[in-house]
Order: structure tokens, then sequence, then C-alpha cells
């Protein structure tokens, strides 16, 4: 029992890091006031170019960062759109996830032969009891506890972006941009330069949450590796009131939904193609129940002009 108990966090927490990832992206750009619907296409993007580096080069840790890169870069040409540009962001957003994953299949077609998908990585990266050289084939009970080393830097991560947002005066500068940067201007803060900093990183979070999927979950880049996730990524934020933690939390939520679909695809009375619809069901009922009790930042989504009020 205690084992079964094991299995089910460890396979949670397996499918939470990529969430995560993303969620804490989703937050930081958010409430620095621009609307980041393009979640989904910056992972997908750092997904491919994760697995790709990750392949050519043998190292998962220089894959991880390219994949970080990778979503930071597109995240640029969605920073642009709508910070200088003043484009609707949520359809700069939804051209993201396009983006993303047609220049996704369209790299992999150039690299790897004509194919979509690519060819698994040689070395994923570690899980933690494996990193420090302990041998888990020995017990099922040292298996269940060998977590993926991505759950850890994502769960870190929500602990830094908590300081940083709360803590320090740059953070706070980012929360008055999500919510007066009127104020935040006639302070003496560079609401645009905020902006573009938080919006580029909510990219390389979203990245890495498509190279801790292809790299730590899966061994390989294909067109549905991030299936959704990035949609699921932006209702954890919802759901967790545009704070780390409780973005983390939703998706540690969500996460348990799929490690159920696992668990219980191994039995027949359930079809599978009702499991597989679980976590998306569940996202729904989360947004139908919670999107009317969650306050967004006031500026959010909204662009800003100099001198306006």
């Amino acid at each position: 029992m205690l084992e079964y108990i094991l299995l089910s966090l460890n396979i949670t927490l397996m499918y939470s890091a990529p969430l995560i990832f993303a969620a804490l992206g989703g937050v930081i750009t958010q409430r620095a006031g621009v609307d980041n619907l393009g979640l989904e296409g910056m992972m997908t993007i750092g997904a491919f170019a994760a697995t790709a580096v990750g392949f050519f080069t043998g190292n998962p840790w220089l894959g991880f960062l390219a994949g970080a890169l990778a979503g930071a870069g597109l995240a640029v040409f969605h920073a642009v759109a709508c910070i200088h540009l003043r484009a609707n962001q949520i359809i700069s957003g939804v051209a993201m996830n396009f983006i993303g994953l047609g220049l996704a299949l369209f790299l992999a077609r150039i690299f790897f032969d004509g194919a979509t998908q690519t060819k698994p990585v040689p070395e994923k990266l570690p899980k933690i009891l494996s990193l420090f050289g302990v041998d888990t084939t020995v017990s099922t009970l040292l298996n269940s506890l060998n977590i993926d080393i991505t759950v850890f830097i994502a769960l870190g991560l929500m602990g830094l972006m908590c300081f940083f947002l709360y803590r320090t005066k740059w953070g706070l500068r980012a929360l008055a941009c999500g919510e007066h940067p009127a104020a935040a201007d006639s302070l003496g803060g560079n609401v645009f330069a905020v902006r573009y900093v938080c919006t580029i990183l909510s990219g390389a979070f979203s990245g890495l949450g498509g190279a801790s999927m292809t790299l730590a979950v899966v061994s390989n880049f294909s067109q549905s590796v991030i299936s959704g996730q990035g949609y699921i990524a932006l209702a954890a934020v919802i759901f967790g009131k545009w704070t780390p933690y409780g973005a983390a939390g939703a998706c540690l939520l969500f996460g348990f939904a799929q490690a159920m679909v696992v668990i219980f695809g191994g039995y027949n009375f359930v079809p599978t193609q009702i499991l597989a619809m679980f976590p998306y069901l569940l996202t729904l009922v989360v947004l139908v129940l919670f999107v009317g009790r969650s306050e967004a930042p006031k500026a959010n989504g909204r662009p800003y002009r100099k001198g306006e009020r």
C-alpha cells in the first residue's frame, strides 16, 4: 500500500513539474500587466529545442538550457507585439501557439530527415536518487522515491519567484506595473522595460516546462507531446489567484489528475478514452467554479501609453 501511494506521488510530481514551470511564466507576465496565452507554443518550441540539442550533444542539461532560450526567443515576438506595437494580447498569444508548433515541426523535418518527431535523446535528465549514485533497482520503494530533478528545480523556482515578487523592490515594481502602471511610472519605474523582462521570462519558464517534458517525462519530441498543457498552466494561474505558490498548488492538482490516468490506465473497467479526458475535464470544472472568484491584476492585458492615467 505504501509503495502504491509513493508511486502515485512520484507520477503526480513528474507530470506537475512541466505545468509548474509554465504556470510560473504565466504568473510573472500577468502580474506585470501582459497577458500571455502563448504558453503552449512556447512550451512546444522549448520542448523541440531541448530534445534536438540533447540529442546532438548528448548532454540533457544543455538541452534544458536550450529549451529556456527557445521559449524566451518566441516570447520576444509576443513582447514586441503587445508592448511596443500595442497589439491585441489575446490574438498575439494565440498566434504564438500556432507559430511555436509550426516552427517546431518545420525544424524537426529539417534536422531529423523529414520526420515530424525527433529521435530519443541518449540521456535524460537525472532523478534525484540516481544523481547521488543510489541504485534504485534493488527496491521498488527506492524506485518510487526516485523523483525527477526537474521537480526540485520547479519548486525552487517557485520559492525564488515568491521572494522576488514580494521581498524585492524590483518585484514590487513588477506588481505595480500590473496593477497601476501610471503610478509605477510616476515613481520612476520603467513600465516598458519591466513588462519586456517579465514577458521574456515567461517564455523562458515555459520553455523549461517543455524541456522538462521531453527530457524527463518522455525522451523525444512529437507533435502531441505538449497537448494542451500550456492551457492547463493558464488555468492553474487563475485557480492559484496569480500567486506563485497558488499556481504551483493548482499544478499539483492537475498533475494528480494525470497520475490517475496513468495508474488506472492499466485496468479495463474504465475506457482509456474517458481516462484521457479527465485532466481536461478537471481544468474546465476548475475554471467554471473559480474564475469568477479570482481577481486578475487590474492592468493585465491593457497596453500602457506613457502619460495616461
